[in-house]
């Protein structure tokens, strides 16, 4: 499916391009704000584009029903930290395809693309819930378990605190080649920031290299 990135966290967007085009769903635009996302649907007209619950310009749902509105073709897949169980209702109304947590693996998203395409809704496992009251998701042991060596590496030095040009230092990596494992850590854990992330190391104490 040809898609359309829209989150107001670009980095967490440039860390799925890959791995959604891996799995053969070219990216052909990502948008960080409302009005910008409503843009970008209309003017590539993807077969499905993945959007936030929320923008500092406007609501996700708001954006959900002009795409309805205006480019009925394009599937919407929400994407949210939290899964707010009258957000998800309304989400329904507005006649999303589906509604998946952000802590979910790039395999569960891309799996869910298939459904889609074929026809099929997604509402993820857990989106009758009450909203987390908690500052970022909790994750699965799995997801931590799916970083790469180098990735976990990143991630303990985030927990540890340390500045981008401090892990570089010592890591003796680029800055640019940092910020992309970042960027893909900061994807995989459903992260918008790395205080998002290192909570989310630590709730997953039970994994080695995490404990606290």
């Amino acid at each position: 499916m040809r898609l359309v990135l829209c989150d107001d966290n670009r980095i967490y967007c440039e860390a799925l391009v890959p791995m959604l085009e891996a799995r053969s769903h070219p990216v052909l635009a990502i948008a960080t704000t409302a009005s910008d996302s409503i843009a970008a649907v209309a003017t590539n007209r993807p077969d499905a584009c993945l959007l936030d619950l929320r923008f500092p310009d406007g609501s996700g749902l708001d954006v959900a029903r002009a795409i309805r509105r205006y480019v009925p073709d394009t599937k919407i897949v929400m994407l949210s930290c939290v899964t707010d169980p009258v957000a998800v209702l309304e989400a329904k109304k507005i006649g999303v395809a589906g509604f998946l947590r952000k802590d979910q693996n790039p395999e569960t998203i891309t799996s869910a693309l298939g459904v889609i395409s074929a026809g099929g809704v997604v509402f993820g496992a857990g989106s009758s819930r009450q909203p987390s009251r908690r500052a970022v998701p909790s994750p699965t042991e799995d997801a931590l378990r799916k970083l790469t060596p180098r990735e976990r590496q990143v991630l303990q030095r985030i927990v540890a605190g340390q500045s981008t040009g401090q892990m570089a230092r010592e890591m003796n990596l680029a800055m640019s080649t940092l910020r992309s494992h970042i960027g893909r850590v900061l994807a995989k854990l459903g992260a918008h920031s790395r205080v998002q992330a290192a909570a989310i190391a630590r709730r997953g104490s039970a994994v080695d290299g995490f404990r606290t």
